[in-house]
């Protein structure tokens, strides 16, 4: 509200206004109901009204009234309104400061006595007093007059004494007053009221937080000796009052259960005893012995909030103690047991505690206190810190260096003895002493390796390029090789392995190292470096300073180790062959190398990186990669071959050799997809890319051909899996390998709750699987097994027979110890059977998934040709085998990776291909081809099943048309309309009679089935992109308006020849006779139509006759509007008679579209239709009983007779009282359509009759009814 407003009232009701405070303006009482109302934003905006006001108008009595409303407020019965009284008193205090605290106090005392006030009210009188006090702290102004502050106190420490109703709020609030007063205020004024609370600190929580704010504000007064005299001694925090404030932290912890924060008073003591000298004492026995003794609970996690807020307050000695205590211990135990879903987590929290202390923290020695100490909390060598933790990225640059220095030299000599390892009683128990410290020592390595990757993979850490790469060569270093001698150029080879790499270990480094590989691949430039550069500049990925690969610089250092085989031994030796593969990369990178400074640097810069990608997998699997080397060699060499020799025009001679070196490299590029690598499939799409230009259709044909399942599901499964048979275990690592790539937090985390429970719980999963599958097999009967069981049975004479009666009872104890060694061996026999044949069902569904995975890659490639070379004749080629994917697919089963493989192939085809801008405009002579093409498309679209899959191919198959017209040729500006016209005309290379007749075949088979998989949506399709087309085929879609099979396909035909009739393309082509011409047709067309319709109520029926009006709407505004010669009166004839056809009661649409139509013949929708439409409506609340009117039976006159004829009346005045729901909405409907036909009501109620009939008794009516709103008035 504002001000101009407010001054505005108040000089319009000042001449009028009467004295007293009760006849106030309605503006200002609005203020004191603004400030009850719950939402915060008007009690708000209400009290800077409110003071807005009273400082404008300046007089005494409506100050006197605020005071008494406000204070009455502070009472209110809704919880949501005393703060806002609160407030606003506080704030009108604050504003006028002439009025004295005192008295507003006293005004508080009086109106919310506890002794006077009714019972009933008590509680209510409580928080008016609280909220009283807390105005008169929020005036700010407490201070400058001491008497109220020892007046609030006093009523604070009364109110105390109520916690069932305020519970720990009036001792806040003192904590409050005294943060705000001046020590000579405290000391002279409060102290003494404060006396008793002070002495009872050790009680509550409340009383224990009040002492130590009086302690931290008021050091100088509370000195030790008035300690010593409260308290009995001279410090808090000493040996005879841990117990106390044992008790004190219990109850504490306890109180902020649901909430799940830290209380105040037990930071507060722990800053004191920093303060007092004391912290180890109050750690070690209150904590340590006090609150960890207690069982896991609110205490525990008190005590982990309370470690994680000491941080910034410890020193570097004080840190390394209580990071390597009792409370961590119980900390990384919660950490493990809390994996499990459905347990409270406090790691989050504990995150949110380290990573505020080391951004606030410009210490370096503590910062690295508390990574090392967080690092060292280890389940069996496994720390509980997650590998990725984040927090690492606020530290600085020299604490970063030296925390990873500490990973390395722990990776190196793990010392278990230095961390603060703990093992659960279940894994103490499932591993002896030996083999646990290997594990432990095979954890903390692998925790190390994870970590050390993972500081690279964050971006948001703040390192140095010196640091990556010293990272990098420590990773590759020990993942391929081992030192022999120190060595001084390399730096890797003077740190000594306490414990020798075991293969896990090598393992986890491969897979890490690669991963770290895909990490660096994506690594932007170094902050200072990126901060000069342009906004808008492209960012360049995956390169140092200097514009050199990170890869490159790997392998230099490879290099410079095979260089040293003295001093440094490989894992992995080189053969001779594939050192000479290893030279010969680095001869051609050079020469790579050499040529992009000279231009195409992105296509070199590719081929660099295969060849260095390649090249760094040699250590990995070499025996795999060496033809592949070699072929990737030899092609390079020969496309370079024919580039020099198209140089010195010789193209002609060697134009049916060039293909040969293209075919090659996409071979190539297949056989790296199968490798389960991102950074390979990357690289591999980046060199596809820069080959593009150079792909042949057999090149291409080469990659449809994996794609194509129905001919090549064998070879590939055969490809795929071929290095998978000699090791199984070989693609299970590689999968790994492709996770730990990803470095995913749930890996490592999975790893440490390695908890025998869930060891055992897995296997009794493992062991319920077996059982299940064991009877499932027994439930298929095997007649084999049956026989070679009889057979035993038979051997042993143990099968009863009906001649001999003879059972296993007869058998002595050494046939029956015969007969179970022959059964246990028949039965053993049986199940290797039946797990075989299980293993071979899985490793066919593995090695189907494997195909599949596989098969997605490749569809990579096609996606970038298809960008890439959309212009391209060659991506005609791929519109067949794309349309056999989706078509395979949608019948396939539907498992995720086959419908990431369906979706995927068909957003290729559909959004990259089909709606691409770019398409091939130079068909040359490719026309007969692509035609036959179209028809082969066509036929196949009307014979498929499902129109999900039709839709493809319709879309393909106008893809085609598009690509035979092509493009017109541009034209100027400055010509006229008529060669618009002639550019609609174009068709390009498209035969249109042809093509107009493999569309019309088409456009037959959807009227003239009853199911066909083709929509109307498609014919508009064509109708819109190619309007000649639309134009030869509307005749026969007039035709189809009255032969469609069923009235749906009438119907559709309506709308294609009102979408095409619409359109303006269409209408530009359509000139003169041939528009009138086409018009008599529709309107015959229509005539016809509507004459078939018979008296009917259904929807299908409705809905054609709808779209039959629309249509109709249309033609005859547009024969109206273009003034053509069309006789349109047989339509307008049949039209006047459908009315008597079909009823229009139900649906509004068919009705209003049939009066638009009509409207256009100059047939307007009769008044009395209007009328009885309008009327029918207002008739139904004629029959609804009146608020206020009783029935006949319950007026005092009915009450006097007998019970028996109100009985009887009843049944007379409702004959439908006694029988169900239904049958009363049918008399409701009955009595309804009586008065409208204007017949005469049965028994009219006497309310009703008077209500339709009589309307000479208006007075009667206006009598009663002020009466029944004035009661109700009275009851609000």
């Amino acid at each position: 509200m504002s001000v101009e407003m407010v001054e505005l009232s108040a000089k319009s009701s000042e001449p009028v206004r009467p004295a007293g405070v009760l006849q106030q303006n309605r503006i200002f009482l609005d203020f004191f109901w603004d400030i009850a109302k719950p939402e915060q934003e008007v009690r708000l905006k209400a009290v800077e009204n409110l003071i807005q006001y009273l400082k404008t108008s300046n007089k005494e009595d409506e100050l006197e009234y605020t005071f008494k409303r406000l204070v009455d407020g502070l009472a209110h019965t809704r919880e949501a309104a005393r703060p806002g009284f609160s407030l606003a008193l506080g704030q009108v205090l604050s504003a006028f400061e002439d009025i004295s605290l005192q008295s507003i106090l006293d005004r508080i005392k009086e109106k919310h006595n506890l002794q006077t006030v009714k019972k009933k009210l008590v509680r209510n009188a409580m928080f008016g007093n609280l909220f009283g006090v807390l105005a008169l702290h929020q005036s700010s102004r407490l201070s400058k007059e001491p008497q109220v502050v020892l007046g609030c106190v006093q009523v604070l420490q009364n109110l105390s004494q109520h916690r069932q109703h305020l519970k720990d709020l009036p001792t806040k609030t003192m904590t409050d007053i005294l943060n705000e007063i001046s020590a000579d205020v405290f000391e002279e004024v409060l102290l003494g009221a404060l006396q008793t609370d002070l002495a009872s600190a050790f009680s509550t929580p409340e009383q224990l937080q009040l002492l130590l704010v009086a302690l931290q504000r008021f050091p100088q007064t509370l000195k030790p000796k008035k300690l010593k005299k409260l308290l009995g001694s001279s410090t808090i925090i000493n040996n005879d009052n841990i117990p106390k404030l044992i008790d004190v932290l219990k109850t504490a912890a306890r109180s902020v259960k649901k909430e799940r924060i830290l209380p105040a008073v037990a930071l507060d003591l722990l800053k004191l005893s920093l303060k007092e000298d004391s912290f180890q004492l109050f750690w070690k026995k209150a904590i340590v012995e006090g609150m960890l003794k207690e069982p896991p609970g609110p205490t525990h996690y008190m005590s982990f909030r309370l470690l994680g807020s000491s941080l910034p307050h410890l020193s570097v000695a004080q840190l390394k103690e209580v990071l390597s205590g009792e409370v961590m211990m119980h900390y990384g135990e919660h950490v493990v047991s809390a994996q499990k879903p459905d347990r409270f987590k406090l790691a989050p929290e504990m995150e949110v505690y380290v990573s505020d202390f080391l951004q606030g923290c410009q210490d370096s020695d503590r910062q690295l206190a508390v990574m090392v100490g967080f690092s060292s909390l280890t389940n069996q060598g496994y720390p509980v810190v997650p590998s990725v933790w984040r927090v690492v990225q606020h530290l600085q640059p020299d604490v970063l260096q030296s925390y990873v220095d500490w990973l390395k030299n722990m990776f190196l000599q793990p010392q278990l003895d230095k961390l603060l390892d703990f093992s659960t009683r279940k894994q103490k128990d499932n591993q002896g002493e030996q083999k646990q410290r290997e594990n432990s020592i095979f954890r903390l390595r692998k925790w190390i390796v994870a970590r050390l990757t993972s500081i690279v993979d964050n971006h948001h850490v703040k390192k140095q390029e010196d640091l990556i790469m010293d990272l990098a060569r420590f990773v590759f270093f020990h993942a391929f090789f081992s030192a022999k001698k120190a060595s001084a150029n390399i730096t890797e080879t003077e740190g000594k392995l306490s414990f020798p790499l075991d293969d896990r270990t090598r393992g986890v480094l491969v897979s890490s190292f690669f991963g770290l590989l895909m990490s660096m691949h994506h690594l932007p430039l170094a902050e200072h470096s990126a901060e000069g550069a342009v906004a808008n500049q492209k960012r360049t990925l995956g390169v140092t300073a200097d514009g050199t690969m990170w890869i490159y610089h790997l392998v230099q250092y490879a290099q410079v180790l095979l260089n040293q085989p003295k001093s440094i031994h490989s894992s992995q030796p080189f053969s001779p062959e594939q050192r000479q593969a290893w030279d010969s990369m680095l001869e051609s990178v050079a020469n790579l190398k050499k040529k992009s400074k000279k231009g195409q640097s992105a296509e070199s810069g590719a081929f660099q990186q295969l060849f260095l990608l390649v090249g760094m997998h040699l250590f990995k699997a070499p025996e795999e990669l060496l033809d592949l080397m070699k072929d990737l060699q030899s092609c390079m060499d020969k496309a370079e071959e024919k580039k020099s020799k198209k140089k010195k025009k010789k193209e002609a001679t060697d134009l049916g050799e060039e293909p040969d070196w293209v075919e090659v490299m996409v071979d190539i590029l297949l056989s790296l997809l199968s490798q389960p690598s991102r950074h390979i499939r990357q690289v591999c799409k980046t060199v596809f890319s820069s080959i593009c230009p150079h792909v042949t259709a057999t090149a291409l044909n080469t990659i449809l051909d994996v794609l194509d399942s129905d001919n090549n599901d064998e070879d590939s499964a055969l490809f795929v899996t071929d290095d998978n048979s000699n090791t199984a275990h070989k693609k299970k690592s590689k999968e790994e390998d492709d996770d730990d790539e990803e470095m995913e937090e749930d890996t490592s985390d999975e790893e440490d709750d390695s908890d025998k429970d869930e060891n055992d719980e897995a296997m009794e999963e493992d062991d319920d699987e077996e059982e299940e599958a064991a009877e499932e097999m027994e439930g298929e009967v095997d007649q084999n097994f049956r026989l070679e069981l009889m057979k035993v049975l038979q051997q042993q004479n143990a099968l009863a027979t009906e001649q001999d009666g003879s059972s296993d009872e007869d058998l002595d104890d050494d046939a029956m110890m015969e007969l179970d060694k022959s059964l246990a061996a028949l039965f053993s026999e049986q199940k290797k059977k039946t797990q075989a044949k299980k293993d071979e069902k899985t490793k066919l569904q593995k090695e189907k998934n494997l195909v599949r995975d596989f098969k997605i890659k490749v569809l990579d490639l096609i996606e970038v040709f298809v960008a890439r070379q959309a212009g391209s004749p060659l991506v005609l080629g791929l519109v067949e085998p794309l349309l056999g994917i989706i078509d395979r697919g949608m019948s396939s089963e539907s498992n995720q990776q086959e419908q990431d493989f369906l979706r995927r192939a068909a957003d290729i085809f559909r959004n990259q291909l089909c709606r691409s801008k770019v398409y091939c405009k130079t068909v040359g002579d490719r026309q007969e081809e692509l035609h036959g093409l179209l028809d082969k498309l066509m036929t196949k679209t009307q014979k498929l099943s499902d129109s999900s899959v039709c839709l493809y191919y319709f879309s393909a198959s106008l893809y085609v048309v598009k690509v035979l017209r092509g493009a017109p040729t541009e034209t100027k500006e400055e010509q006229s309309a008529e060669k618009t016209a002639s550019d609609l005309r174009f068709m390009g290379n498209v035969d249109v009679d042809r093509v107009s007749t493999i569309f019309r075949e088409a456009l037959t088979s959807f009227m003239s089935r009853r199911k066909s998989p083709l929509t109307a949506q498609m014919f508009t399709d064509l109708f819109c992109r190619f309007p000649v087309l639309c134009v030869n085929l509307l005749d026969t879609t007039v035709q189809h308006i009255t032969s469609g099979v069923r009235e749906h396909q009438q119907g559709q035909a309506c709308v294609l020849v009102l979408r095409a009739m619409q359109s303006r393309e269409v209408q530009q082509l359509l000139n003169g006779a041939r528009r009138t011409e086409l018009c008599v047709k529709i309107t015959c067309q229509l005539a016809e139509s509507l004459q078939q319709i018979r008296q009917t109520e259904s929807k299908v029926v409705k809905e054609k006759v709808l779209k039959v009006l629309e249509l109709c709407q249309f033609l005859v505004k547009h024969v109206h509007q273009q003034k053509l010669s069309v006789d349109l009166e047989p339509l307008q004839n049949i039209l006047l008679a459908l009315t008597s056809v079909i009823s229009f009661k139900k649906t509004g649409k068919l009705e209003d579209t049939y009066w638009a139509v009509m409207k256009h013949f100059g047939v307007m929708k009769s008044k009395a239709e209007k009328t009885k439409s309008d009327k029918e409506p207002e008739q139904q609340p004629l029959f609804k009983k009146k608020k206020g009117f009783l029935p006949d039976t319950k007026k005092r006159k009915m009450r006097m007779k007998p019970v028996l004829e109100p009985a009887a009346a009843a049944p007379a005045e409702k004959p439908g009282a006694d029988k169900g729901q239904v049958k009363k909405k049918h008399d409701k409907k009955t009595k309804q359509k009586r008065p409208a036909n204007g017949g005469p009501a049965s028994q009219p109620n006497p309310p009703k009759k008077s209500k339709t009939q009589s309307e000479g008794k208006p007075m009667k009516r206006k009598k009663k009814k002020p009466k029944q709103k004035k009661e109700g008035g009275g009851q609000m």
